[in-house]
């Protein structure tokens, strides 16, 4: 039978790129992991790895073989955690990707309260404008904003916010505010996706929906670009209500036609579809749902 451990080395070395560098984040030695990727190699009859001296490489079979040892290795993880799951204190490690924004302003200190309370938990935490590879990359949980995309993962809702519509001062003194429909489609935009945000469904303070078509000016892949881009007056945006709270007290935006409001934006937790589901996942979904979070 392989070893485990063997496994674990062998996914170690890929993902950090080196002997020396695996052995390091293992706490041991490179002679150690050297002599059991030998083994594992020998045990299954394959080359996983081409050696040289500047760099690692995985062979076809390696690439074929890591991508399984890493699913198999995570859900000996979940299984460790599923039998765990009644004792109160959670250990091992928990690794949370989220978008930028919404990641460090909602969770990233939500991590670090879970942290706090779990003490033999290590935690990491990624923040990235790109949707990860939580197989390739290891990541026990995801937090995705938006519409998601068909995958293989599993999603669970956990929450959503609202997009409110706003503009700087100097634009609304430069164009005049806008009062209908009509003239807010014809104000200078901003988007966040080329392509996708030229066109919004709205609805009206009678509970109408209308279809909103719009020229965006300029683009930015993260909220807070959008929001520099707003507050230098370069057109209107639809930002989320958590990052507006400042902006708005101060005075360097204000919203714009207020009764206007647009589709509420869901947030999900997204995780692989293993066999278990472990119990430092389940608890930190469930921490986030939590309305106060410490």
């Amino acid at each position: 039978m392989i070893n485990l451990n063997r496994l674990g080395m062998f996914v170690a070395v890929v993902e950090a790129g080196s002997f020396t560098a695996a052995a390091d984040t293992l706490g041991t030695t490179k002679a150690v992991v050297s002599f059991n990727l030998k083994q594992l190699e020998q045990e299954l009859g394959v080359a996983l790895l081409t050696r040289s001296t500047r760099r690692l490489a995985l062979t076809e079979a390696g690439e074929g073989f890591y991508a399984e040892c890493a699913r198999l290795l995570r859900e000996a993880d979940a299984a460790v955690d599923q039998a765990r799951s009644g004792q109160a204190t959670l250990a091992g490690s928990l690794r949370v990707t989220a978008t930028v924004d919404y990641g460090n302003r909602i969770v990233a200190p939500a991590l670090a309260a879970f942290a706090r309370r779990h003490p033999a938990l290590r935690v990491s935490y990624q923040a990235s404008s790109a949707h990860a590879d939580l197989i390739g990359d290891r990541l026990d949980l995801a937090i995705r904003v938006g519409t998601l995309a068909d995958s293989s993962y599993r999603a669970t809702p956990i929450g959503q916010f609202k997009l409110l519509l706003v503009a700087s001062p100097a634009l609304l003194a430069e164009h005049g505010a806008p009062r209908t429909l009509e003239a807010l489609a014809a104000m200078p935009w901003l988007a966040n996706r080329p392509g996708r945000s030229d066109h919004w469904r709205v609805t009206d303070g009678k509970g109408r929906e209308h279809a909103l078509r719009v020229a965006p000016v300029a683009h930015a892949d993260t909220a807070s670009a959008l929001l520099a881009f707003a507050e230098a007056g370069c057109g209107v945006a639809a930002l989320p209500d958590w990052l507006l709270e400042e902006p708005l007290a101060r005075g360097v935006l204000q919203r714009v036609l207020p009764t206007i409001s647009l589709p509420p934006q869901p947030v999900y937790a997204v995780y692989p579809d293993t066999r278990h589901v472990s119990a430092k996942v389940r608890r930190f979904i469930d921490f986030l749902r939590a309305p106060d979070k410490p």
